[in-house]
């Protein structure tokens, strides 16, 4: 059941930083940043440099002087690179933008409606639609994201590489079980209370597994659907770079084995899986990936050992019960209104 309250009816005005993490990103600031100062309601634009060499930095300063500018000594990735400014920002809400997102008029007032009249909602993501292909989602986060029993994240909206129209069918305010990084509402209570992001995950899952400590914790994550930003996907990682599918896997299998560690017939299952995208790979070609998820493998055993403290992991919502990988692939269920409700947690 959506919240009842007014459009655009906020209690009070928040204080709200606008985060967006750039690494070399010089040709991305310059496409979007102008709309986002159009669009942002007064609030602070922060851009978190980690560490460019394509002077962005330089350029900043020189053209956008009331963007504040705050520069990593090096690339320290998504997770950390957050970590590092969000401790040194004060605000009560934090919007963490990727470089290569288009907002659009109302995007944020939305989205701060809805978390202002439910504290316990500490996770927000607007509908976010491709700006290549504008009538179409985006593949990092759709509608909202959730996750299968092995790991598998798929959107409302997009299921593995099938991507829907959209025609107005995800429109609805909804709980999820992760809101994409790519644009992120964030309650600064949540996010510190929680720890930040966890730093091993370096890039890819790491919204996913602040989603779910903050399930854990009692938050709630939430999609407005009112809310509709354009995101160009892939420009610091590309889709298709066998770097994003060596992150993608690897940290699949860290985030079960954080939360649901030590269960033998699952690592079991999650290897069998992993030697069919293998030879799945291999079958299409491409063989960089292949190898990108043999290295996946073996460095999720290194990693084992060094990862943050495992947790027992409660019932929760939202969790698809069956395998989307089998459902996909055997069972052709490419579109998320496919899904009956009694198939999740």
């Amino acid at each position: 059941m959506q919240p009842c309250y007014r459009r655009n009816e906020i209690p009070h005005l928040p204080t709200v930083a606008i985060v967006v993490l750039n690494y070399n990103g010089l040709s991305l600031l310059k496409a979007y940043l102008p709309t986002l100062l159009l669009y942002n309601h007064g609030h602070k634009i922060i851009v978190v440099d980690n560490g460019s060499t394509d002077g962005s930095v330089d350029y900043l300063r020189n053209h956008f002087p009331t963007v504040t500018c705050m520069v990593h000594g090096g690339n320290y990735g998504v997770a950390k690179g957050y970590n590092l400014a969000l401790k040194q920002i004060k605000a009560t809400y934090y919007v963490l933008l990727n470089n290569d997102l288009l907002v659009t008029a109302n995007w944020l007032t939305e989205m701060l409606t809805l978390m202002e009249h439910d504290p316990a909602i500490g996770f927000c993501q607007p509908k976010i639609l491709s700006l290549q292909r504008p009538d179409q989602f985006d593949y990092a986060g759709g509608a909202g994201g959730f996750i299968d029993v092995y790991g598998y994240p798929f959107c409302r909206g997009r299921i593995f590489n099938h991507i829907e129209k959209d025609s107005g069918q995800y429109d609805d305010t909804r709980a999820i079980f992760w809101a994409s990084g790519a644009c992120l509402l964030v309650r600064a209570k949540a996010f510190h209370t929680l720890g930040g992001f966890d730093e091993l995950f370096f890039a890819h899952f790491e919204e996913i597994d602040l989603c779910w400590r903050a399930h854990i914790a009692g938050w709630k994550v939430y999609c407005c659907g009112s809310s509709t930003v354009y995101h160009l996907g892939g420009a610091t990682l590309a889709y298709q770079s066998p770097r994003k599918t060596y992150f993608n896997f690897r940290n699949r299998l860290l985030i079960l084995d954080k939360y649901h560690p030590g269960r033998l017939m699952d690592t079991i299952r999650n290897i069998a899986l992993n030697l069919l995208a293998i030879f799945r790979m291999w079958y299409l070609g491409k063989f960089t990936h292949s190898w990108a998820i043999v290295q996946a493998q073996m460095d999720f055993f290194k990693l084992k050992k060094k990862s943050n403290p495992k947790f027992s992991s409660p019932y929760l919502a939202n969790i698809y019960k069956r395998s989307m990988v089998i459902d996909f692939f055997t069972k052709k269920k490419k579109r998320f209104s496919e899904i009956t409700p009694d198939q999740f947690t």
